[in-house]
């Protein structure tokens, strides 16, 4: 342990009682909620309401037909089968996401034990970073992550990375007065929770911690539940809506309908006109029939349909590198409106590289490679399967140089024996090191820094090379937003003076080049923004870069575009000036928020939800956790900080933009997919309502039971969701721009699919049913030269076709559904065998049902040229399907 005379640090006493004043070092976590909490919320979307509902009136029905009319235990099968589809629905979002959540905890576990260097007592000892407190002397070195928000005290040659916090990666720190960054985002003598040292050391003194700190704002912000709805919830909404109007209208319309029958029938007035018990018979037997129509209304496997395909899009989007720890998060993805992007670590890859070293004339490369090796405080991480750079990024990147063309930099350093170095300084911008040589021999000095000062510095330059050519490069280099340095040598006779009271005195140096580093746009980039543009997507950044790199950023990612002017760059604290509804007008035209803090990446995604946009946003830092949270999607990377990560809805494992790409790919795809479902299942319905409604004013009893019903509404329907949701998604989805978030779920096409075919299938059952009434069929072959007779009851074998037929109509018709919007055949099965799987199993399930269900289904075995028959004569829902698509190509 090590003492010093004019720091002493706090006491033990005064620890605690700033501990006691400030609290502890730690940021609050979210209140967890309970499961059973999380699990009740899963009841509150529309269509499980719908079916509580139906669920509610159906125990009322069966409890009437069980104790008044003594009926069998039968009847409690349809609400039992309700809330069996309700409890699944419900059951499987919820252990989705529960998993989900588990393998997210993985990524995101936060150490509050990390070991800190304080002052205390008048010595220097190590705590864990929750226990340091307000007044605490912090020592900091390369390398170490910043514990808490203090003053710095001493700063040398202190260097940080910022990015977590305003996305800029490298920011240099003094307590020089006069050296304070006046555009910095942060003042620049001060020091953050969650920055980190790359280079140089410093002590600082601690102002805030835990919540206090601007790590701890910006994470208690990222809790706050915006509670903003998805478009999805929205037009289920709007379904569950419509379902329950047109459910209650038909309802009304039975009720109404079965009173004037009665009022004219021939022996209304005999019987004593509405004031009898026979009326009021009547009337209780017509309002079971209207509530057994708002309950064959609903359609019971929708909810289970939406959460296999959220669910099954969940795991699948684990393999496209889309860890999605909320179901909502899969469909609302497609549809998105706008993307707001970071550039640090998302759009680049923040590592700093060397894009172009311009070395001039005939300078030998080992004096170049020696002065770069050991004119550097940078070190290179070389256990892994890739280089990584320690320390300053620059110099890392310098070094990534060497290592690329074949050089090892430590063996070129221990080669050349450092005699006298003078440090980088903000105020000097260049630094100096005297090794003896081991390409000469001799000592040789070395200068690396801005190249106006280096070059400033020399004597003559390599090559023959002129300071206009020298500033034409520069300027060339600055315009693409990379940083220069400038190299000098020189071969001294003698050390002495050379270095002296911290100032260079050399007479003969040489001007060796300029290298230019950037922090390169990822490879995917470029195309994965032209990806999202096409497909009617915008994408803003908001970085905490300067206008001018930010702007060089987006022009290679192809964002910004010759014909941008400069309205669609604004800076940070010109964005905070602007008035709400300023910021409203101008929104849709930003490209680009430069010197962005974490608070104006919130209001640019506020302000645009209230312009009606669907907002995705990108992020990997504290920083962009607010915006994170507020957004309709949040997406992490998965090297992002664990607040980042906490408050978003998918986690990029692989950090790549292109990820971003195929998230929307799926959701569109996802989309698709349940209006394929709905537009199915509400064929299926419309057709069962149009029976019972008949029924009803025919006088005749539906000719689908209970069990029968629930069949094809709950296990028939789910093994359906299971199918049109493993269809794979369509890249053809990209080519189309963003949906009307305020459409209506049900398109134009799918209304008149859904009243054409479902009317079609209605009238096909209906003159089935009356053939049936009027004849006595114990073969599909008897319809051939059949002659009706008088109206008769339905034989279990007749009931037996007409479910079967009912039930195959709407097998074909799912091949017909999958088809929809596809603009392929219903027989393309590439990537598909999924649904070919499951389409196998209704079949087998249907035979299996009637073969075998007896009384519990209310039938009774086919003759095998039936089923041949059924089959055959109902595919020609599918081969018409066919015959229209191939008109309409």
């Amino acid at each position: 342990m090590n003492t010093t005379n004019h720091l002493t640090g706090l006491t033990d006493a005064q620890v605690l009682e700033s501990r006691k004043r400030y609290g502890a070092n730690i940021l609050t976590p979210p209140a967890k909620e309970p499961l059973w909490k999380k699990f009740l919320e899963k009841f509150s979307d529309p269509l499980i309401i719908i079916l509580l509902i139906a669920g509610a009136l159906s125990i009322g029905i069966s409890c009437y037909e069980y104790w008044c009319l003594g009926h069998g235990f039968g009847v409690f099968f349809e609400p039992i089968g309700i809330f069996i589809a309700i409890l699944l629905a419900t059951g499987l979002a919820f252990i989705f996401e529960l998993k989900a959540d588990k393998e997210f905890s993985l990524l995101n576990q936060v150490n509050d034990d990390e070991p800190v260097r304080v002052m205390r007592n008048g010595t220097t000892i190590e705590i864990p970073k929750k226990d340091v407190v307000v007044g605490d002397i912090v020592y900091l070195s390369t390398g170490d992550e910043v514990p808490a928000d203090g003053t710095l005290i001493e700063a040398v040659t202190l260097t940080m990375d910022e990015s977590t916090l305003t996305g800029e990666p490298s920011c240099h720190k003094t307590t020089n007065p006069d050296d304070f960054d006046p555009d910095a985002t942060y003042h620049s003598n001060y020091v953050l929770r969650g920055t980190k040292v790359m280079e140089g050391h410093g002590i600082f003194k601690v102002d805030k911690v835990g919540d206090a700190t601007e790590n701890g704002k910006v994470f208690e912000e990222a809790q706050i539940d915006d509670s903003v709805k998805t478009p999805l919830n929205e037009q289920l909404d709007g379904l569950g809506d419509m379902i329950t109007k047109a459910s209650y209208a038909f309802a009304a319309l039975i009720i109404l309908g079965r009173c004037v029958m009665y009022y004219f029938d021939p022996n209304f007035t005999e019987v004593g006109g509405f004031l009898t018990v026979d009326f009021g018979a009547y009337l209780l037997q017509t309002i079971m029939i209207a509530v057994t129509l708002i309950v064959v209304a609903v359609p019971e496997g929708l909810p289970m349909a939406v959460t296999l395909s959220l669910a099954y899009s969940m795991r699948r989007m684990l393999k496209t590198n889309n860890l999605v720890r909320k179901m909502h998060a899969c469909e609302t993805m497609g549809a998105t409106t706008v993307i707001c992007t970071d550039k640090t670590g998302t759009l680049t890859q923040n590592q700093m590289q060397v894009a172009e070293a311009n070395f001039y004339g005939d300078t030998p490369m080992p004096i170049i490679e020696e002065g770069i090796a050991v004119n550097s405080t940078a070190t290179l991480d070389l256990s892994g399967s890739k280089p990584k750079a320690l320390g300053n990024p620059t110099e890392g990147a310098l070094l990534l140089w060497l290592n690329a063309n074949g050089k090892n930099y430590e063996e070129l350093k221990e080669a050349a024996p450092r005699i006298e170095e003078l440090p980088f300084t903000t105020e000097r911008k260049f630094m100096a090191t005297i090794v003896k040589s081991a390409v000469t021999g001799k000592p040789m000095l070395y200068v690396k820094g801005a190249p106006e000062i280096v070059l400033g510095y020399c004597k003559q330059i390599a090559g023959g090379v002129t300071k206009e050519e020298i500033a034409k490069q520069l300027l060339a280099y600055q315009n693409q937003a990379m940083r220069t340095l400038g190299f000098a040598y020189q071969e001294l006779d003698s050390v002495k003076g050379v270095i002296a009271d911290g100032k260079l005195n050399a007479n003969n140096l040489t001007f060796e080049g300029i290298v230019a580093i950037s922090d390169p746009v990822r490879a995917d980039v470029p195309d994965a923004v032209k990806e999202c543009l096409d497909a009617g997507i915008q994408v803003k950044i908001v970085t905490g870069d300067t206008p001018a790199t930010a702007r060089e950023i987006g022009r290679q990612i192809g964002l910004i575009t010759p014909t941008d002017t400069d309205e669609c760059v604004i800076t940070g604290p010109e964005f905070a000036a602007l008035s709400d509804m300023q910021v409203r007008e101008r929104v849709n035209d930003l490209k680009i928020i430069a010197r962005a803090r974490p608070t104006d990446k919130k209001r640019l995604v506020e302000a645009l939800q209230a312009n009606n946009q669907v907002v995705a946003v990108t992020g990997d830092g504290t920083n962009d956790a607010p915006a994170l949270n507020a957004a309709h999607v949040g997406l992490s990377m998965g090297d992002g900080t664990s607040v980042a990560k906490e408050a978003s809805d998918i986690t990029i494992v692989d950090n790549s933009f292109s990820s971003i790409g195929r998230a929307v790919m799926w959701g569109r795809s996802l989309f698709q997919n349940i209006q394929r479902f709905i537009l199915f299942q509400m064929t299926v319905n419309v057709a069962a309502c149009f029976i019972v409604l008949a029924g009803a004013f025919m006088g005749t009893e539906s000719p689908l039971t209970v069990t029968q019903m629930l069949w094809v509404n709950l296990i028939m329907d789910t093994f359906a969701a299971m199918a049109l949701a493993s269809l794979p998604p369509s890249e053809s989805v990209m080519r189309d721009k963003p949906r009307d978030r305020n459409a209506f779920i049900i398109s134009r096409p799918m209304w008149y699919s859904i009243i054409g075919v479902g009317g079609l299938f209605f009238f096909l059952l209906l003159g089935l049913l009356y053939i049936f009434e009027h004849s006595d069929i114990t073969s599909l072959s008897q319809l051939v030269g059949l002659r009706l007779g008088e109206k008769n009851a339905l034989t279990p074998y007749e009931l037996s076709l007409f479910f079967t037929t009912f039930v195959f109509l709407q097998f074909w018709n799912m091949f017909n559904a999958r088809a929809f919007m596809s603009g392929r055949s219903a027989f393309h099965f590439k990537d598909c065998t999924g649904f070919a799987i499951i389409a196998l199993i209704i079949l087998g399930g249907q035979i299996l049902i009637v073969e075998l269900g007896g009384q519990f289904f209310n039938v009774t075995p086919l003759r095998f040229m039936d089923w041949v028959w059924i089959i055959v004569w109902t595919s020609l829902v599918l081969w018409i399907g066919e015959a229209i698509r191939l008109f309409k190509k």
